[in-house]
């Protein structure tokens, strides 16, 4: 390499990063020269990717089950898992794990157990695993050495794998390198920046890169991104991955040009678009946002065929991203952006972060560093603006654009059909306005800004009227998002009390809507069991089935008689029958009286847990002994006027010491009815009322006499049903 006009790591960056081809391609087996059946890029509603750049296997684990599945991620693309070339003579680039040296799985990133321990903690998340699967080449004439794996090596030579007749010697411009890069056959039979080029026409090549996918497939790899697509002619990879058995998931990596144009490897899976970066990317750098409703019509690739993304490995460092995580802010909107249009299936990408393009990732010893947000890893899919528009991708899924609104260049809104809405503001100033959003009237958490959890928005809400206008304002440079699966609280009437029935007398039967925050894994559905014949009589059998539409929400309504007090819980089953109940006391409540609707939002306890037994009380405590604390569910029916919120306070601290500063709030998610759930002592017998408060502070209270409880010892729970006075 030393006589060659550039250097193996230049050649990287420049040519590789260049030139680099990306396609993911859903196939199933089939016979060698036949196209694969193509399916949908990923069943169901969560097909969102992020691809967590050199991560650990242990660190994508974690990452899967804290982050990516309560957030409804549906994949995770992983580095190369394969042996690779270790040039700590070149501070260990990124790119050496794209120099294959054996199909051992020893990575810097984790072993073969390491890996498979990954897959099945993400696969319990409801999170399946793409691979990035480096089958054009093997290593470099300069890597020659010691593999990850401890595998010796050279050129042409990769023992008990391929040797020198398994590789392409095209000898056309005085060495391997491909040179024109219009021409067809060189492109895909001479050598990318001096990489051994296997020789894929050959059915023993062909049979040993089946054999690794294959491998990946039995640790539960559920698809593969094709590294360098184009250099592998379409009727290779039919032969292929023809043989990979199951149904893998996958994409190719493919930059388009005047001699490969991204649509030819449409026919045997998905492709990456990587003009969508750039003119998405450039909407947001450039504060020009009017024009991306014509999205489709700029792109190469239909929306079905298209894998999305604003940037990637390869973009951030050749230069061609608009933006990186290195944009700050209006990179993140870029990538809510992608999560909320309706265009190809999403990739975001999580970084390192770099100001040498060759660096590798944090490490000690050539061995990469688990993953701490902040030092060395930029995690930008963690962002709220992103990680919590997951969820509403997921939810508007098959939805189309509705009033689309681009009241000057820098800002845009529209909606999702009647589920969705969302507005990006890139201009400098704030954006106050009336929305017309298209959702039924409620007040809805804007995931933007803040988490909904459990019927609780931790950051500003918006509310829908009755005609599905919202008056908001939007912040310089920041977004709003709002979806049915966020529902803070009906929308209250400015006078205080709820409409009557045209009769006007209260409803005998109340359409009564249960909620529940729930992840699943593939193939479970979660239901609602309890202890009248309404919700099964505890009979699993016939537990009502939830909809998850608004993923992770889950929703089912149930008519039931007013004043009927109830016990239940949720529970989830997978295809095969098998049950897992909520791991907690039995949850109660009573139908109120007075409206004709009303609606519990909750999330799921905790994983696992008994079946419940059908009596009338709540689960005792898993000893039967008595407890240190009860789980007091407080709920008052209380009407509100614009502004007001409603707060529980009392002589004990738990209660705030009859202090209105330290009052407890309720949430309005069943509005009228506001609630809350306060551990208290057991055994104590306290005083307490309720109060509202609105935006300037002023306090009311409810009338006289204070309102007194005891909390038992046993069971650890109790419900507290009042109305305001």
């Amino acid at each position: 390499m030393s006589t060659r006009h550039r250097s193996l790591a230049a050649a990287l960056a420049s040519v590789l990063l260049a030139a680099a081809l990306s396609a993911v391609v859903l196939l199933r087996p089939g016979a060698p020269g036949l196209v694969p059946a193509k399916a949908d890029a990923n069943p169901g509603n969560r097909d969102v990717i992020v691809h967590l750049f050199q991560w650990p296997w242990a660190s994508i684990a974690n990452e899967c089950t804290t982050v990516l599945g309560p957030k409804g991620f549906g994949a995770v693309q992983v580095s190369p898992p394969q042996e690779h070339v270790v040039l700590g003579g070149q501070g260990y680039p990124w790119w050496q794990d794209y120099q294959p040296v054996s199909y051992q799985l020893v990575s810097r990133r984790g072993d073969r157990a390491a890996f498979a321990n990954m897959v099945a903690a993400c696969h319990n998340a409801g999170v399946k695993i793409y691979v990035d699967a480096v089958i054009n080449h093997m290593a470099g004439g300069a890597s020659t050495g010691t593999g990850s794996a401890g595998s010796t090596y050279s050129h042409y030579n990769y023992p008990g794998i391929y040797q020198n007749q398994d590789f392409h010697h095209c000898g056309r411009n005085g060495n391997d390198d491909i040179v024109a890069w219009g021409d067809r056959w060189e492109v895909q039979n001479c050598e990318l920046v001096d990489l051994s080029d296997l020789a894929t026409e050959s059915s023993y090549v062909r049979g040993k890169i089946t054999a690794y996918l294959n491998d990946l497939v039995s640790l539960g790899v559920d698809g593969f991104r094709v590294d360098a697509a184009k250099h592998l002619p379409v009727a290779d990879l039919q032969a292929i991955l023809g043989g990979v058995s199951g149904s893998p998931y996958v994409f190719h990596e493919v930059i388009e040009d005047s001699a490969f144009p991204p649509g030819e490897y449409a026919g045997i899976g998905d492709v990456t678009e990587f003009r969508y970066g750039d003119v998405v990317g450039n909407a947001f750098r450039d504060a020009n946002l009017s024009n991306l409703n014509n999205l489709a019509s700029q792109m190469a690739l239909s929306s079905g065929d298209a894998v999305n993304f604003i940037d990637n490995h390869d973009t951030q460092r050749n230069g061609r991203a608009r933006l990186t995580y290195k944009n700050g802010q209006t990179h993140a909107l870029a990538a809510a952006f992608s999560l909320v249009y309706p265009y190809g299936t999403p990739q975001l990408m999580s970084s390192f972060t770099f100001s040498d393009n060759e660096a590798g990732p944090p490490a000690s010893n050539g061995v990469t560093s688990q993953v701490s947000c902040g030092s060395g890893w930029e995690c930008e899919h963690r962002k709220t603006v992103v990680a919590n528009l997951v969820g509403f991708h997921n939810a508007v899924n098959g939805t189309g654009v509705a009033n689309w609104a681009s009241p000057s260049a820098s800002r845009i809104a529209f909606g999702r059909g009647s589920v969705g809405f969302a507005a990006f503001n890139r201009d400098g100033a704030a954006w106050s306005t009336t929305f017309s959003t298209g959702l039924p009237a409620g007040v809805y958490c804007n995931v933007a800004t803040g988490d909904f959890t459990a019927g609780v928005c931790a950051g500003s809400t918006v509310t829908v009227n009755g005609s599905g206008q919202a008056t908001v304002t939007v912040a310089a440079n920041s977004a709003l998002a709002i979806y049915t699966g966020a529902l803070v609280g009906s929308s209250p009437s400015p006078t205080g009390p709820p409409s009557p029935t045209p009769s006007g007398t209260a409803c005998t039967t109340v359409s009564v809507t249960l909620a529940s925050d729930t992840t699943t894994t593939s193939g479970q559905n979660v239901f609602v069991a309890g202890s009248i014949a309404q919700l099964g009589s505890w009979n699993t059998a016939n537990a009502v089935a939830m909809s998850g539409t608004a993923y992770p929400l889950w929703r089912v309504t149930v008519n039931l008689p007013a004043g009927t007090s109830f016990e239940y819980k949720y529970i989830k089953k997978d295809g095969s029958g098998n049950v897992t109940w909520e791991g907690i006391a039995n949850r109660a409540r009573t139908v109120p009286t007075g409206v004709c609707a009303v609606t519990y939002t909750e999330a799921w306890n905790v994983p696992g847990g008994s079946t419940p037994s059908p009596s009338a009380s709540p689960s005792p405590s898993p000893t039967g002994s008595t407890c240190a604390s009860i789980a007091a569910a407080f709920s008052v029916n209380a009407t509100t006027t614009w502004g007001q919120n409603v707060f529980v306070v009392g002589s004990i601290p738990a209660l705030g010491s009859w202090s209105a500063a330290n009052a407890v709030a309720l949430s309005s998610a069943a509005y009228p009815l506001w609630t809350a759930t306060i551990n208290l002592p057991t055994g104590t017998t306290f005083a307490y009322k309720y109060l509202k408060k609105d935006a300037a502070g002023t306090v009311t209270w409810e009338s006289d006499p204070n309102r007194t409880r005891t909390t038992p010892t046993t069971p650890c729970t109790a419900t507290y049903p009042d109305t305001w006075r």
